[in-house]
């Protein structure tokens, strides 16, 4: 097992704020680093108003930088919003400028509001994944020049530069939670990515999903190729412990309500109807009654390489 870290900075509201933020976050990732965290995995979202990281792969160039050893991971690119081929070459170059230590994470989205402010309509998500990794697959191992037609995206006569310093390709992780995406992972030949939120006992159902379906299609069976997100929050004493629930019930609360959309952060709530939000997203009651001291919206534990019978928050 390693451990990493999950999340990203948080905008502070102006720049002087956003600023300090962000070299805040820069600081402790390279602190992590020295203190052997093995990885850092970055979010992309749009228009929330909540200060979340927009340019996943700008923030992990200035990352690149700054550090030596630590991977550098995306959590997720979301490819439906993106022209396939800068992805390609902004991801390729990453890679160059981090020296091969890019984790190149993609997904579909599931935000409603991102997909309207795109103009995009969130039932193409799928096609417009598929399609964009046929593009950037084909960028990244094609042997000089190549053509692509496909229904979203037509190129004609392009090459990708520069190549990545991994070949064919920096490691691809797909963000997944449904058990057919989880054998598609599998299948196609994704590391797998879970999210903080599932309940333990969910959580190792998945990750056997997962390794059947290798196992299924005669692909190699290894650990390292999962990685897990819990919230983690250390704490010395009962208040702490106190302050530290109120956080996570905060970061859930939250997450619930950027799912729905914007609109939910923006209507004033009790204490009674947050709690009872709360108890409507999928597994917060169970994980919150398993594991009441796990907290921290932003640098959650990454950890790769569970076994389907591991316990997911073996921090």
């Amino acid at each position: 097992m390693k451990f990493g870290l999950f999340g990203g900075a948080r905008a502070k509201g102006g720049p002087a704020g956003d600023s300090s933020a962000y070299h805040d976050f820069v600081n402790y990732v390279v602190e992590a680093e020295k203190l052997g965290f093995s990885s850092v995995f970055l979010v992309e979202h749009h228009f929330t108003g909540f200060g979340q990281v927009s340019a996943s792969m700008s923030m992990l160039a200035y990352l690149a930088a700054r550090t030596e050893r630590i991977r550098l991971g995306t959590a997720v690119v979301v490819l439906p919003w993106h022209n396939p081929i800068l992805i390609a070459e902004q991801a390729a170059t990453l890679d160059l400028l981090s020296s091969g230590r890019l984790d190149f994470g993609v997904g579909k989205g599931y935000r409603s509001y991102e997909f309207s402010g795109f103009c995009i309509a969130p039932e193409e998500a799928t096609e417009r994944f598929d399609e964009a990794m046929e593009v950037i697959r084909k960028a990244w191992t094609s042997p000089g020049r190549f053509s692509y037609h496909g229904k979203r995206w037509r190129f004609d006569d392009v090459i990708v530069e520069p190549s990545p310093i991994q070949q064919p390709h920096p490691p691809f992780w797909l963000g997944a939670g449904s058990a057919e995406s989880i054998r598609r992972a599998a299948r196609e030949g994704y590391n797998l990515l879970l999210d903080q939120i599932a309940p333990t006992d969910l959580i190792i159902n998945r990750v056997a999903t997962f390794r059947e379906e290798c196992e299924r299609v005669g692909r190699r069976w290894d650990p390292m190729s999962v990685g897990v997100t819990r919230g983690l929050q250390i704490v010395h004493n009962d208040e702490e412990r106190r302050r530290a629930i109120a956080t996570r019930r905060q970061v859930l609360k939250n997450i619930g309500d950027l799912a729905r959309g914007v609109g939910d952060l923006l209507r004033p709530t009790r204490a009674t109807g947050a709690a009872q939000r709360l108890r409507r997203l999928p597994g917060a009651r169970r994980a919150l009654r398993a594991h009441p001291h796990l907290s921290r919206a932003m640098g959650v534990g990454c950890q790769r390489g569970h076994e389907p019978g591991a316990c997911g928050d073996r921090n």
